[in-house]
């Protein structure tokens, strides 16, 4: 998963660059064509895309990392099983697995809401929608 963002971040900031070069050749000021990128070359809404998902998958690793090491361990022991000597152990890393997931979907909300225009006005509309149905 973690040569999975690397490679993700990598083609994004290669096909930014891409989108630059375009952009650039197809632009008649060279100033209009640099307004608002970086020292790269790169414009603010495609490092904020860059951001978005290296924050998601970074998330969603950290969220998923509980389960990978509790897998591990069952299969290194057993008895961390819901019949097995250490069912304890069991369910503190199946709640801790859980809570972890159920994180990831919580927080992925706000992401979205933060990085994502589309995602915070068609949020904001339905959220509006509700108020008025409530009251």
């Amino acid at each position: 998963m973690i040569s999975c963002v690397s490679i993700i971040k990598l083609k994004l900031y290669q096909t930014s660059l891409v989108r630059k070069s375009q952009t650039a050749a197809s632009a008649v000021d060279n100033k209009q064509a640099m307004e608002g990128q970086d020292n790269q070359g790169r414009s603010s809404k495609d490092l904020r895309v860059i951001q978005s998902v290296v924050l998601i998958c970074c998330i969603f690793i950290a969220s998923q990392l509980p389960f990978l090491v509790y897998s591990t361990v069952r299969l290194i022991e057993p008895e961390i099983d819901v019949t097995g000597d250490l069912r304890f152990l069991f369910f503190v890393f199946t709640g801790i697995s859980r809570t972890c997931s159920y994180l990831n979907a919580s927080v992925n909300i706000f992401v979205y809401y933060n990085y994502n225009s589309k995602y915070r006005s068609t949020f904001l509309s339905m959220l509006k929608v509700k108020l008025r149905a409530n009251k």
